[in-house]
């Protein structure tokens, strides 16, 4: 008698009713560089170390030297790898930082095609606590890098690029000035994407380069000071008031921001 039919009337003649759902095996590769970010992020290789040659990963880990390529080239996209190539060459450990968040930032933006209304919240939201804290931990260089940026703004006879470029530099150095590597990544997309959405003659005429640099040497100046309370009141004064003639100005609700 056939086995099925055997098994059958040993049930009492029902089906198993069970299923299993399809099972998905994860690529050596993806595994490979699971391990090795891990030991990363962990402190085990510490930032500037070379990772072992590829050939003893091939023989440690017993995998093909393509797979351990592949899993050398998923950090090296992560940012958690660069690879140098030529005698000293190999691979070698950097931990992430602002560009690593500023990248992500504006991934999101291009990618979902962030309205510029939002943009704008997202820095009335944060950018005063940006300015507070730089009041508070701000150094020496710090100041030097806002004063630079300021001068470049007050130079009414800079293109509107190099006002633009100095305006992103401005508010960045505000943010890097509070020593928050997460604060300060998050205003370089931000800051980046405001600024090329904004970039048009309609908008950045001299009258709003003039306030611009009169609102940027006021809240420099409480920076210098220390004084958090008023770095962050006139930030919000500051930031609020280009909101809103910025979209005045602008009626799109998407932007396209470039890498700049």
């Amino acid at each position: 008698m056939p086995e099925a039919a055997a098994a059958g009337r040993a049930s009492g003649g029902r089906q198993s009713v069970i299923q299993l759902a399809p099972v998905t095996v994860p690529k050596a590769s993806d595994v490979l560089a699971a391990e090795l970010r891990e030991r990363i992020l962990s402190s085990e290789f510490t930032e500037g170390a070379a990772l072992p040659p590829e050939r003893e990963l091939v023989v440690q880990t017993q995998m093909s030297r393509a797979t351990v390529r592949e899993a050398l080239r998923i950090l090296e996209v992560q940012g958690l790898v660069r690879i140098k190539i030529g005698r000293g060459g190999g691979a070698f450990v950097q931990l992430p930082g602002k560009d690593s968040v500023a990248s992500s930032v504006n991934l999101l933006i291009r990618g979902r095609k962030i309205r510029l209304s939002s943009l704008l919240e997202t820095r009335e939201a944060i950018e005063p606590y940006c300015a507070r804290l730089a009041a508070v931990h701000r150094t020496d260089d710090d100041l030097a890098v806002l004063d630079a940026a300021n001068r470049t703004i007050a130079d009414e006879g800079s293109t509107m690029a190099g006002f633009l470029q100095a305006n992103v530099d401005w508010h960045v150095a505000v943010a890097t000035a509070g020593h928050n590597e997460l604060l300060a990544g998050l205003m370089t997309a931000l800051s980046r994407a405001i600024y090329t959405a904004t970039e048009n003659e309609r908008f950045v005429n001299t009258e709003v380069r003039r306030v611009a640099a009169r609102a940027h040497r006021s809240i420099t100046d409480a920076i210098r000071a220390q004084d958090p309370e008023a770095a962050a009141r006139r930030m919000t004064r500051h930031v609020h008031g280009y909101a809103d003639a910025a979209l005045k100005a602008d009626e799109r609700t998407e932007i396209t921001v470039d890498d700049r």
